[in-house]
C-alpha cells in the first residue's frame, strides 16, 4: 500500500495565456506516464504512491515545463504522509 497522497498544482509562466492549458496538460502527461494512481480535479491533481517516487514526479513535471518553453513554474503541493499506508479511496469513500 502507498504511504503518501500528494496534491499538486502547476502554474507555468508562459508567453501567452492560451499556452497555459497545454502546459498543464503536459504536466499531467508526466504523471500519467509515471504509472502512479492519480485523479485530476479542477484546481489540482492528486497522486498516490511512495513519497520519494511522488517527489521525483514533481521534479520531472517542473523540468518538463522548462523543456516546453515556460520561463518558470510555481508548484504548490499538499502532502499526506502515512507510513502505515494510505489511499485516496480511504479519504473519499463516504462520498461515493
Amino acid at each position: 500500500m502507498s504511504n503518501t497522497l500528494m496534491s499538486v498544482q502547476i502554474i507555468p509562466k508562459t508567453n501567452k495565456i492560451e499556452e497555459v492549458i497545454p502546459a498543464v496538460d503536459a504536466a499531467i502527461k508526466v504523471i500519467d506516464e509515471s504509472g502512479v494512481k492519480y485523479q485530476v480535479q479542477p484546481l489540482e491533481t492528486t497522486m498516490e504512491g511512495e513519497l520519494n517516487q511522488l517527489l521525483i514526479i514533481v521534479q520531472k513535471m517542473n523540468e518538463k515545463m522548462i523543456e516546453i518553453g515556460c520561463h518558470n513554474v510555481i508548484t504548490q503541493m499538499k502532502i499526506l504522509y502515512q507510513p502505515q499506508g494510505i489511499a485516496m479511496d480511504d479519504l473519499t469513500e463516504k462520498y461515493r
